[in-house]
């Protein structure tokens, strides 16, 4: 026993710096062996959110103002077919028209409208104030370059005007001025910062490449936007932040993008609220640092959804965060190919509505994933939540997996952890984790329900697993220990590889095999002597063990558990409640005088 609790507590300190930091950069190869501290309470804490996550990142160009301007100073172009006429409110001037071409050389804003094929507004500004231009009913296109371009500002603001309809188009194919040039390469480009902002409407063809590019910071914070694109939809290079909007994005590349990998503050993208419905046959949204989400009604589908195949070399995620993905609340419907919901180190959900199906993980991190809150749904995913380290801290998780439930691995596939006591290094399982301190969570799995290559530790929660029926698999799978010292755990499944919670708990727990296969939907019941309810529960699938274990189970009492019967009361999960027993057949009795009874069980 001594032996069994020091591998345990060694292995959960060398995981605590992975457990705490989710900052960049965090050293995920090494860790303090030194503290003394319980890794559970450390856990406990184990929360990010947005805002903290957003003030390590670089500052957002936006300024009070953007979308506001003096109607006096306003320069009026209108744009057709024959002509271009400008008619200059200011005394400052900047403009230029050449052929179709409007070249802006002066900040202030412009009012743009009308129909014009193979036009160009060029933005080439050296002021130190901003341009603003207003789209106000103004179709563009160009067959041979961008036909919008910001070459040079301050910074460029694009505003729908209210109840206007836009919309900008390019040709397949580019001609650049030089040969190795290769930008322009989006419908709108700019290579300074962008906001678009407004009440109108705005719909983007982006033929050659990307839709919308920034090759600084974007902002979108208003209007209704349909862009469709050969490669990616969006893209501001070092942030993309949405604050409102209705955004509709259809990308052969990926949808929402910001992939600026030089500067650990930028590549982040933020969405604070917005109506946005995104299919991409990459990653529906993919930061090469933080992918953020606070608030928004969110629709995504990434590599034509759960049905496809995962094309190889391809991401095809529905949220890809590479430092860190954290949702603080929103609704979040996410069909993809890949994983729903990722991150290449760190993934914290502390709210929010989540519907996910996915053809491989509903959740995954490579290093840490915390649930903090939230309600979730994963209707279907081959394993449902992957990390080195996983803590559910609060939130109501329900998954359907095809294999295995709650997996704590190495789901890069080549991770190194260093040794553990005996061992020569290489994927050490002392630094594989499941905490659980709270929530509800109820798993469906054709694998194992819980499948954890270190230890598990359960504070508080109610875990309810409907394992699988194949002897290759078990409802509870550990290579360590389960401790469990609160909450209510209650598991069916296959007899072949059944698990108990560890004797180093402080919760009492009960592990029973049946001599023959139960079938599915027949009731196991466990009640006091004097005939109270402890237990009445309805697997989903064929049966042939149960794992049991509840703050009720106290020792020194006597059990007697039944097979069959009825239940009067509603049903969550297969978990009966607030009604009456009719009893069944009465299988057997059990005294609690260890930590774990076994029954019919080595």
């Amino acid at each position: 026993m001594k032996n069994e609790k020091l591998i345990f507590w060694t292995g959960a300190m060398m995981a605590c710096s992975l457990l705490m930091s989710c900052d960049k950069g965090a050293d995920l190869t090494s860790s303090d062996d030194s503290s003394d501290n319980n890794p559970a309470g450390n856990s406990s804490g184990y929360i990010e959110t947005v805002a903290v996550a957003l003030a390590k990142n670089c500052p957002i160009h936006e300024q009070a103002g953007d979308d506001q301007w003096d109607e006096s100073q306003v320069i009026q172009i209108a744009l057709d077919e024959n002509k271009i006429t400008v008619n200059d409110n200011s005394t400052r001037g900047g403009i230029g028209i050449d052929g179709k071409q409007v070249i802006i050389t002066a900040a202030g804003t412009y009012r743009l409208g009308g129909t014009i094929a193979d036009g160009q507004i060029i933005v080439d500004s050296k002021d130190p104030e901003s341009v603003r231009l207003v789209l106000d009913g103004l179709h563009i296109s160009n067959s041979t370059t961008a036909p919008i371009y910001i070459k040079n500002a301050e910074k460029a603001v694009i505003v729908l005007m209210e109840n206007s309809e836009n919309e900008v188009t390019d040709g397949k194919s580019y001609v650049f001025d030089n040969a190795g040039d290769d930008e322009p390469n989006a419908a709108i480009f700019s290579k300074a910062d962008l906001t678009i902002c407004g009440n109108g409407s705005l719909v983007v063809n982006g033929n050659f490449n990307d839709g919308i590019s920034s090759k600084d910071g974007l902002i979108i914070s208003g209007g209704s936007i349909a862009v469709t694109s050969t490669d990616d939809g969006i893209r501001g290079k070092n942030y993309l932040v949405i604050r409102d909007g209705n955004i509709t994005v259809t990308a052969r590349g990926d949808g929402l993008n910001s992939d600026n990998e030089d500067d650990a503050g930028d590549g982040f993208i933020l969405i604070e609220n917005g109506n946005l419905n995104i299919t991409a046959s990459g990653d529906a949204i993919a930061a090469q640092t933080d992918a953020l989400i606070s608030d928004g009604e969110i629709s995504l589908t990434a590599g034509g959804g759960s049905n496809y195949p995962i094309v190889s070399g391809k991401s095809a995620k529905g949220i890809k965060g590479v430092v860190k993905t954290i949702i603080d609340n929103g609704t979040l419907t996410v069909n993809a190919a890949d994983d729903a919901i990722h991150s290449n180190s760190c993934l914290i959900v502390n709210g929010g509505d989540f519907t996910l199906t996915t053809g491989d993980d509903g959740l995954h991190a490579d290093s840490t994933l915390g649930i903090n809150g939230g309600n979730i749904q994963i209707s279907k995913c081959y394993e449902g939540i992957e990390s080195l380290i996983i803590v559910i801290n609060d939130g109501s998780i329900h998954l359907k997996a095809s294999d295995d439930g709650v997996n704590a691995a190495d789901g890069t596939q080549g991770g190194f952890m260093p040794p553990g006591p005996g061992q020569s290094g290489g994927l050490a399982t002392s630094n594989y984790y499941l905490y659980i301190n709270g929530g509800y969570l109820a798993v469906n799995a054709g694998g194992d329900g819980f499948d954890i290559n270190g230890s598990i530790e359960m504070t508080n929660g109610v875990v309810i697993i409907h394992g699988p029926t194949a002897n290759n698999n078990g409802a509870i799978d550990y290579d360590r220990l389960f401790k469990i010292s609160g909450g209510f755990l209650i598991t069916s499944g296959s007899s072949g590889m059944a698990m108990a919670p560890s004797t180093s708990s402080t919760q009492y727990s009960l592990l029973l095999n049946f001599t023959k296969t139960i079938q599915a939907e027949t009731l196991f019941h466990i009640q006091n002597s004097e005939g109270a309810n402890l237990l009445s529960f309805a697997p989903t699938k064929n049966y042939q063990s149960i794992t049991f274990s509840s703050p009720e189970l106290k020792k020194g009492a006597t059990y007697d558990i039944y097979s069959g019967g009825s239940y009067s009361g509603a049903i969550n999960d297969g978990l009966y409640q607030d009604g009456a027993y009719t009893p069944g057949t009465k299988y057997t009795s059990f005294t609690v005088s260890n930590l774990v009874t076994k029954v019919n069980s080595r």
